[in-house]
């Protein structure tokens, strides 16, 4: 089946060790709430790097919101999977969920950095986190959202993948790094020991704690 981690904690670190040629470069760790941001805490730490956040939502299926059909960016950029028709996922049903979770996005950043705004990875190396790759929707959404804005080198780094979806996601970052892809892939949460829902509260206090980290640098 592959490597099973104890915690994201665990991946994180493994990951810092993959990704040590960017240590000291001033890289910009960017995750994706909520399950990433605690590797990605370990991850920038590791990397004497900055943490962020790169705001995308799934957009789910029909009757199955955990199966991705695409996703979408804050900024409305979507990403549909082409089998999205064949769930059901119509171009109204599409709208109808693109709204609804472009909503949320707008609530996760106001709460995530109220007083602050997206930290510009422009001319940086800009390293692009997620706990695991299942369907690669919300990451192609998350590369695109970071490709956009310029960043001199654009990495993906997950702990572990589906083959097929990480042959999917590769063209759209310069490097990919991913430990584990092992073929029998059901869901993420198989190669994690503990895989405990990140709440907002702790994504809330890991980016302040990095903010006053780099502050203190």
């Amino acid at each position: 089946m592959g490597r099973v981690f104890a915690s994201r904690l665990e991946a994180g670190r493994e990951l810092g060790k993959a990704l040590a040629a960017y240590r000291g470069r001033h890289a910009l760790v960017l995750a994706i709430p909520r399950g990433a941001v605690p590797m990605g805490a370990e991850i920038a730490a590791a990397l004497e790097a900055e943490l962020d956040v790169v705001l995308v939502r799934k957009l789910g299926a029909p009757g199955g919101p955990e199966f991705a059909v695409g996703a979408v960016d804050e900024g409305g950029w979507t990403y549909v999977a082409d089998y999205a028709a064949e769930v059901g996922a119509d171009a109204a049903y599409l709208a109808r969920e693109k709204a609804a979770q472009m909503a949320l996005l707008r609530r996760r950043r106001a709460l995530y950095t109220p007083a602050r705004p997206p930290i510009d990875p422009r001319g940086r190396v800009a390293i692009v986190v997620d706990d695991g790759i299942a369907t690669g929707a919300s990451m192609i959404a998350a590369l695109h959202s970071v490709r956009a804005k310029a960043p001199a080198r654009l990495v993906c780094a997950v702990p572990v993948g589906a083959p097929e979806s990480l042959a999917a996601v590769r063209p759209h970052a310069d490097e990919l790094v991913c430990l584990e892809a092992p073929e029998e892939f059901r869901a993420v949460g198989q190669f994690y020991r503990d895989f405990a829902q990140v709440e907002d509260d702790e994504v809330v206090t890991l980016l302040a704690r990095s903010a006053h980290r780099e502050a203190q640098t």
